[in-house]
């Protein structure tokens, strides 16, 4: 049921990234179009990704758990490596976000009127973006899958948003940028101190940073219940229900 083998995540990675691309590659003008090649590849997405539930128990997990790896080197020199794999957890959420993401893309037919070309590109690489995090298992390429998922959503705020629209996509931009250092920091401090202890400069993602990404993600978050609307609230408030849709149960808390 698995005709991709240990590629199967890289596929359902990545296969809305090429959709981008070719939306991108649409001349202007030809909107119906852009609409149906964004639906088809956010549908394939959806039904590539289904051997995941449906295959699960027949493959076996690796000696921490993880299941349908992919581990490749990357860069040597920095101990960084290419791994991707699910637990049961984040195989549930790479689930959740490809029906979702399908769902949006179908959902945009009749509310999205200006710039299609460029807001169906953007919400697939957002896609990519939100299933790369759940599958990386290498610090580094987590850290790249997290700034690539920011990117599609600034735009995605400051065009298609609500009346302030512009207000919220800055406060998004430096608050999570922010955020981005702080984890940048972490991981960088992970893979000096191991490297010190050890004499390995690993970026496995299973050792874990709980503290350093807890401070990544609370510059965007209220920090008491005296401030209930800090700049991830506001950044909710201006997003269309369509850019929600995909990113409200998976990246974002339901406040």
């Amino acid at each position: 049921m698995n005709p991709f083998g240990t590629y199967l995540l890289d596929v359902v990675t990545y296969l809305p990234l090429v959709g981008a691309v070719l939306c991108f590659a649409v001349p202007k003008g030809r909107d119906a179009l852009v609409a149906k090649l964004a639906t088809v590849f956010a549908g394939l997405d959806l039904l590539i990704s289904l051997p995941l539930w449906f295959s699960w128990w027949s493959v076996s997990p690796d000696a921490s758990g993880f299941r349908f790896v992919h581990d490749a080197p990357w860069i040597p020199t920095l101990g960084v490596r290419y791994i991707v794999g699910v637990d049961g957890i984040s195989m549930l959420l790479v689930l959740l976000t490809t029906v979702l993401g399908f769902l949006a893309v179908l959902s945009s037919w009749s509310a999205i009127g200006m710039r299609t070309k460029e807001y169906y590109a953007y919400l697939l690489v957002l896609q990519t973006g939100m299933l790369g995090v759940f599958v990386s298992l290498d610090t580094f390429l987590f850290y790249v899958f997290w700034e690539v998922m920011l990117i599609p959503m600034y735009f995605l705020i400051g065009i298609w948003g609500g009346p302030r629209r512009v207000y919220a996509a800055v406060k998004f931009f430096l608050y999570t940028f922010l955020g981005s250092v702080l984890m940048l920091v972490g991981i960088i401090a992970l893979y000096s101190h191991h490297g010190a202890m050890t004499g390995v400069y690993p970026l496995s993602s299973r050792s874990r940073m709980g503290s350093a990404f807890t401070a990544t993600t609370s510059p965007t978050r209220p920090m008491s219940t005296s401030s209930p609307c800090g700049p991830l609230c506001r950044r909710r408030r201006e997003r269309s229900r369509l850019e929600s849709l995909p990113l409200s149960p998976t990246a974002l808390p339901p406040w």
